[in-house]
C-alpha cells in the first residue's frame, strides 16, 4: 500500500510539473524548437497528428485521439477493476466505519489500520483510479498547445470548424458535455451506493467541459468528443453497469435463496427438540 501512495504521489508530482511548465509556453513550435516539452513532445505529438491527417488535420486529430485511448485501455481496465473492487468492499468499510466511530485518536489510528488491512486482504489500492487521469493531463496539454501553436494545425480546417479557434456554434462543446456525462452516469451506476458527491460530479464534469470547450480551441474540443465517446463505449464493453447489476441481483437472490434452505433445513430440528 505505501508502495502504491509513493508511485501514485511521483507521477502525480511529474505530471503536475509537466503540465505547469507547458502552461507558461506560448511561441510557435518547429523543428528548432528547444527543450523537452517543446521539441520532443509538443512537436512530435503535431507531427503524428499531421502525418494522420491525410491531408485534414481534424481527421489526424480524430485518429490520433482513437489511438491514444487504445494504447490507454490497459491502464483503463486496471482502472475499471481496481474502481470495481473498491465499490465492492463499500458495505464493510461502512461496518468498519460505524465499529470505530469514536473520533479519539486511538480509535482513529485502529480504524485506519483495519482499513488498511482489508484493502491489503482484497488487493485493493484505493488510489489506483487516480493513474489514468494523472497520464491524461500531459496528453490533453501537449494536444492542446499542438494545435495552439504548430501553424499547421492551428491554421487546418475540417467540416465548419477553424481548429485553432473555438466552434462559432458550440456543437463540440455540447456533444463532449454530453459524452462526458453519458460517461459518468454509466460509472456511477455501477457503485454499490449512491452518494451526493457522486451525484454532483455527474452534472458538475459535463458543466466543466462545456464551459470550456466554448473559450478553446476547437480542435480540442474535436479531441474531448471523440474522446468522451470512447469512453462511453469503453465503459460498456469493460464496466457494463447493466450487466453488473444484474450480477449482484443473482448474486442476492441466490444468497436470499440460501438462508432460506437454511432457515427451512433447521426448523425441523428445533421441532423435534420440543
Amino acid at each position: 500500500m505505501k508502495k502504491g501512495k509513493r508511485v501514485l504521489l511521483f507521477l502525480g508530482v511529474l505530471s503536475l510539473v509537466v503540465v505547469l511548465s507547458a502552461c507558461g509556453a506560448t511561441g510557435e513550435v518547429n523543428a528548432q524548437s528547444t527543450g523537452l516539452w517543446d521539441r520532443y513532445i509538443v512537436y512530435y505529438f503535431a507531427e503524428a497528428i499531421k502525418a494522420l491527417s491525410f491531408g485534414n488535420a481534424g481527421i489526424g486529430i480524430i485518429l490520433f485521439t482513437l489511438i491514444i485511448r487504445v494504447i490507454l485501455m490497459p491502464l483503463m481496465h486496471f482502472q475499471t477493476k481496481s474502481m470495481r473492487k473498491t465499490q465492492e468492499l463499500q458495505p464493510k468499510l461502512k461496518a468498519l466505519q460505524q465499529q470505530y466511530a469514536s473520533k479519539d485518536t486511538e480509535t482513529q489510528s485502529k480504524l485506519k489500520e483495519e482499513t488498511q488491512r482489508l484493502y491489503a486482504e482484497n488487493n485493493v489500492n484505493p488510489y489506483a483510479g487516480c493513474l489514468p487521469l494523472l497520464v491524461q493531463m500531459p496528453i490533453l496539454m501537449a494536444l492542446w498547445q499542438s494545435i495552439s501553436r504548430v501553424p499547421a494545425l492551428q491554421e487546418g480546417k475540417f467540416l465548419w470548424l477553424q481548429l485553432g479557434d473555438r466552434d462559432p456554434y458550440f456543437i463540440l462543446p455540447i456533444l463532449a458535455a454530453l459524452f462526458t456525462f453519458a460517461s459518468t452516469y454509466l460509472s456511477s451506476m455501477s457503485q454499490v451506493e449512491s452518494n451526493a458527491s457522486l451525484k454532483i460530479m455527474n452534472f458538475a464534469m459535463p458543466m466543466m467541459i462545456l464551459l470550456m470547450g466554448i473559450n478553446i480551441a476547437s480542435g480540442l474540443s474535436l479531441y474531448w468528443v471523440v474522446s468522451n465517446a470512447f469512453q462511453v463505449v469503453q465503459t460498456l464493453i469493460l464496466n457494463n453497469p447493466f450487466k453488473i447489476r444484474q450480477e449482484r441481483e443473482e448474486a442476492a437472490r441466490k444468497e436470499r435463496e440460501r438462508e432460506r434452505a437454511l432457515k427451512k433445513a433447521m426448523s425441523p430440528k428445533k421441532k423435534r427438540k420440543k
